[in-house]
């Protein structure tokens, strides 16, 4: 190996092990979640197939529904969800080995932070489309003693339901994500080095940007404790344990949201079970009143007039946005002044509330019929859960600049007196022969 290629030879290297590494967290997450959950009964060795799905809907992928039962017969399902406790794990462990090897100086050229990430990207993009490859299954659906069974039977129209991965918008979706993350990781650290012509942003975007991923792995970690003892005290040991590895910031985020103001609007219909409180599936299955006539809204109120421990949610977010806050300016030159302060870290809030509007939305939907007679009471079902965004992302900048500003005075007043703490005498300077 020459010293010219040998730059690139570890590139390549370093990618490959980022690479394998996250999508086999990915897969030990996925699977544990799974298993918890039940799937490891699944007939005809589906659950690997299941895995595999798993993890490519948290790296990015698509996977589209499918349904069918035969002559004359019809189903129709829809699903949009992401895992979001397999895109976290994933996502920590790729970051953190793409850092690893850049933690040296504070400058790198664009070229060397390109040659860097398109080996990660492209092996990323391989990776998912092997995993692509396995994410496809069929189930029969049982329609045990109604009509609709005794139908199927006669004429042999079995109604069954699958999945497949969609390759192109894999592809297309798996390239966003793998870059998202990539520009998050060199936003977030601050050991991270910058091309020369970006390093006058460092004090304007990374303090913020780290503060709020902090945040929410605060809520991460948060949620983890309550699920444990949940688990630990409540009954359901698995049903909790699955839902903390596939989906917790599914729960978490948006609960943040709901704690600066934010709202979000749904509806959960059929026999089928939500993992999520119960309070709040209660909210989804009740007719909305402020929003459209077939969608429930989801905020503290909404929740207060069922559960009143729902007004904790104001309070956690209170203390943990003032925390961001003060770390945000603590991590910030002296120069910068506090209305600076509130200006970056209500941008950063915004910004990051926008994407878990994107991420935590869930719509899921099964029907069946049979000659024209469809049953959704006991054969289908829809779950929506969506953001009220404007009023979401909107309260997100606004409690971002209070609570930027609060922790910026908040750090200023405690490092004040270290500052007019007299120094320390020099010692006297000899004098010169």
């Amino acid at each position: 190996m020459t010293p010219a290629t040998a730059p690139s030879a570890r590139a390549w290297r370093d990618a490959l092990v980022a690479v394998l590494a996250g999508f086999a967290v990915m897969a030990v997450t996925a699977a544990a979640g799974l298993a918890l959950a039940g799937a490891g009964e699944l007939p005809g060795g589906a659950f690997p197939h299941v895995v595999a799905a798993v993890v490519l809907m948290a790296a990015g992928g698509s996977v589209e529904v499918t349904g069918g039962a035969g002559f004359l017969a019809g189903a129709d399902a829809s699903l949009s969800l992401l895992p979001l406790s397999v895109s976290l794990a994933g996502a920590l462990t790729t970051g953190w080995l793409f850092l690893r090897p850049l933690h040296n100086r504070a400058v790198a050229g664009a070229r060397e932070l390109l040659a860097r990430a398109a080996p990660l990207v492209v092996l990323w993009l391989v990776a998912l489309t092997g995993v692509a490859l396995l994410s496809r299954q069929n189930f029969a659906v049982s329609t045990g003693d109604s009509i609709l069974g005794d139908i199927g039977e006669i004429l042999d129209a079995s109604p069954t339901v699958g999945f497949e991965a969609a390759i192109p918008a894999t592809l297309g979706f798996g390239l966003l994500w793998i870059l998202g993350l990539l520009l998050v990781a060199l936003l977030v650290s601050r050991r991270a080095p910058l091309p020369a012509g970006l390093v006058r942003f460092h004090a304007a975007v990374r303090p913020a940007a780290f503060a709020v991923v902090a945040l929410l792995l605060a809520y991460v970690a948060i949620g983890i404790g309550v699920g444990l003892v949940v688990a630990a005290t409540g009954g359901h040991a698995d049903r909790t344990l699955a839902v903390i590895l596939l989906g917790l910031p599914n729960l978490v985020w948006p609960a943040l949201t709901l704690g600066f103001g934010g709202a979000w609007e749904g509806k959960a219909e059929g026999p089928f079970g939500l993992p999520v409180p119960q309070v709040l599936d209660e909210v989804l299955r009740a007719t909305g009143r402020d929003s459209a006539p077939d969608l429930s809204t989801i905020d503290v109120a909404s929740l207060a007039e069922r559960d009143a421990r729902a007004w904790w949610l104001v309070v956690l977010a209170v203390v943990l946005l003032l925390g961001a806050g003060a770390l945000a300016a603590a991590r910030s030159p002296a120069h910068v002044r506090p209305w600076q302060h509130a200006l970056h870290l209500a941008v950063a809030l915004a910004l990051g509330t926008l994407v878990v509007c994107l991420l935590a939305r869930i719509q899921a939907q099964f029907g069946l019929s049979l000659l024209g007679i469809g049953d959704s009471g006991e054969l289908g079902g829809e779950v929506l859960l969506r953001p009220l965004l404007w009023r979401t992302v909107g309260l997100a900048f606004l409690a971002g600049a209070v609570t930027g500003f609060l922790g910026a005075l908040l750090t200023r007043r405690r490092s004040e007196p270290a500052r007019r703490a007299p120094a320390e005498p020099a010692p006297p300077v000899p004098p010169t022969p």
